[in-house]
C-alpha cells in the first residue's frame, strides 16, 4: 500500500456503517492512515433534531452524539482498510472511559475528530481507540472507547 492518506465521503461513509439520518453523525472522513488514524468531520446545523429539545433556546450538540460522531469515524477508518464496503459491518461500543467535555458545539461548528487506535488489527473482533474533539484548534470533548466489529462472514 502507498504512503498516501485514504478518505471517505458521505457516499463511501453510507456504504461502510448502516447508520441513517438521523442517526448518521459524520460528513467525511479524511487523513485515513491505515488503522493507526483518521480524522472525522460533522459541519453542525441548526435543523438536526435533537437541537429542537437540547435545548430550544440555545442549541448545544448532545455529548453523547460527540461520542458516537467519533465512534463512527473510527468503523469508517476500520471499514475503509479492510474494504467492508456493501458488507453490513456493524459496530458495538463495549465502553466508554475518560470521557470530558470542554467547549460546547453549536450550530455552525465543524467539529472535527481526530481518531487514534490504541488496540485492534484486522481480524480482531475488540478495538480500543482514543479520540479528541475539536472546533477551531479548541477542544470540545476527548474520550477512550471500546467497540466490538461485527464483521460479516463471507
Amino acid at each position: 500500500m502507498s504512503d498516501e492518506l485514504r478518505s471517505a465521503d458521505i457516499q463511501m461513509i453510507k456504504r461502510i456503517i448502516p447508520h441513517r439520518y438521523p442517526f448518521l453523525l459524520i460528513d467525511k472522513v479524511i487523513d485515513i492512515d491505515g488503522y493507526k488514524s483518521a480524522k472525522g468531520i460533522k459541519n453542525v446545523t441548526a435543523n438536526e433534531p435533537h437541537f429542537q429539545g437540547h435545548f430550544p433556546s440555545k442549541p448545544i450538540m448532545p455529548g453523547v452524539t460527540i461520542v458516537e460522531a467519533m465512534a463512527q469515524t473510527s468503523a469508517v477508518m476500520v471499514g475503509v482498510e479492510m474494504g467492508m464496503e456493501n458488507k453490513d459491518l456493524l459496530v458495538y461500543f463495549m465502553g466508554i472511559d475518560r470521557c470530558k467535555f470542554r467547549r460546547m458545539v453549536v450550530p455552525g461548528d465543524v467539529l472535527e475528530m481526530q481518531i487514534t487506535t490504541t488496540r485492534g488489527k484486522p481480524g480482531a473482533k475488540v478495538w480500543k481507540f482514543q479520540g479528541v474533539g475539536s472546533v477551531e484548534g479548541e477542544m470540545a470533548c476527548e474520550a477512550e472507547f471500546t467497540a466490538m466489529m461485527d464483521v460479516p462472514k463471507e
